[in-house]
């Protein structure tokens, strides 16, 4: 596949080191997350968090939403247990960043604290798990998109306005804003580098990304457009925003941004364009429909697009890294592909009920060993080996329908 490449550099803008993403960290491989013994009885533990427990793996939960009867629960992959929390009726959407959980309802966002979170480091990661809390809400209804990093999380409601909240408080259990945006912003604001990516809408009609700084302020400007954007993900190559002709990606090097080009190698109808991306988090391959029989690919490093030929798909996902195409099919059942061929690789037995085919549309959360199915009607959710040709591994029994479903702790 021969795609173009269009790479407008911006101004060089000073990048200031990230304290959480150095301080006290003296290397490690990447395998070997654990910290090293403390200098002395006193010291604290290399990577240390008040009220938090490490360990050498990662602690994943799954936050579980029935918006009918308002049940919500966190599942513990780890142990098996179940915890009840806050009931939250009426959502639409359950979100996360990795730690908290945001669902979406017609009168606000609730925030979850799964309490399970982890801290890369670059050359090497630590997982840590606490007790599960309810924050309560955010004012920003269902329409409101909430992406977050170490410092900031930014909540972009419906009419484009982006409030920025104190991360640090929110680990504290403290919803604590800290500056609403000026203008507003076609999409997600997305923090990234210690900046914010914003697409700002033009006269014309075109959203052309800018960077601005924590005060809102641009700082770069490109000379790119993005016209009907929708979606958005952050990968280790950058942030990925979503065009109608393909994609723009935004990077930071060396204290300069630039935004590169990815089209499609064709034109594309806009009902089979990639309008929302699903992926392993930090993974450079992203998945989105395109349209009702098919699956987008889009490989970040090598600045291409795949398109494989599926059945009629209710969800997407994969790993990455040479792992299977995961899609979830109106036959109930999972099917992996392989992405460099298309052939169908895998199937495993129908996992949803007829019902639960033409209802609120499941999902499938990945992470790197294993990828996770709800099945609402059945009341269950299902533990995939990827594999090892999409073995169930296990299967959680719930007292609850799984109709909304977040993986965290990734």
């Amino acid at each position: 596949m021969t795609v173009r490449r269009n790479v407008t550099p911006w101004i060089s803008v000073a990048l200031v080191s990230t304290a959480l993403l150095t301080a006290g960290c003296a290397g490690g491989k990447g395998d070997d997350p654990r910290p090293p013994a403390a200098s002395s009885s006193s010291a604290a533990p290399h990577g240390y968090v008040e009220g938090a427990r490490e360990a050498a793996e990662q602690q994943s939960r799954l936050l579980l939403n029935d918006p009918g009867s308002g049940d919500s629960q966190v599942l513990d992959l780890i142990t098996g247990d179940v915890h009840s929390t806050a009931r939250v009726a009426g959502a639409v959407r359950l979100g996360t960043d990795g730690r908290f959980g945001y669902l979406h309802t017609a009168d606000g966002t609730h925030v979850l604290d799964s309490g399970t979170w982890m801290v890369d480091h670059g050359d090497h990661v630590h997982y840590y798990s606490a007790a599960v809390r309810d924050l309560g809400g955010l004012p920003a209804a269902r329409e409101a998109q909430v992406r977050s990093d170490p410092a900031v999380t930014a909540v972009t409601d419906e009419r484009g306005r982006t409030v920025l909240y104190d991360r640090a408080g929110l680990e504290e259990g403290r919803i604590t804003s800290l500056r609403t945006l000026p203008g507003t912003h076609t999409g997600a604001v997305v923090p990234y580098e210690e900046h914010l990516i914003a697409l700002q809408p033009d006269e014309d009609g075109t959203a052309r990304p800018v960077v601005l700084d924590r005060e809102g302020e641009p700082v770069a400007a490109p000379a790119a457009g993005c016209e009907e954007p929708r979606g958005d993900a952050l990968t280790r190559r950058g942030v990925v925003l979503g065009c109608a002709d393909g994609a723009l990606l935004v990077r930071e090097e060396d204290g300069a941004f630039t935004v590169e080009e990815i089209p499609y190698d064709e034109d594309v109808a806009a009902w089979e364009r990639a309008t929302s991306f699903r992926q392993r988090p930090g993974s450079d391959t992203l998945t989105a429909p395109a349209g009702d029989d098919a699956v987008w690919v889009l490989d970040v490093t090598e600045r291409s697009w795949t398109r494989v030929e599926t059945g009629p798909v209710i969800a997407a996902s994969t790993a990455g890294e040479g792992s299977p195409l995961l899609v979830l099919e109106t036959d109930g059942a999972l099917h992996g592909y392989d992405i460099a061929t298309g052939r169908q690789t895998a199937r495993t037995e129908p996992l949803l009920t007829a019902k639960a085919r033409t209802g609120r549309a499941p999902v499938i959360e990945v992470d790197r060993s294993r990828a996770y199915v709800n099945a609402p009607e059945r009341k269950k959710v299902f533990e995939i080996d990827y594999n090892d040709d999409l073995r169930i591994a296990r299967t959680f029994d719930l007292d609850m329908k799984p109709v909304l479903m977040a993986e965290t702790g990734r």
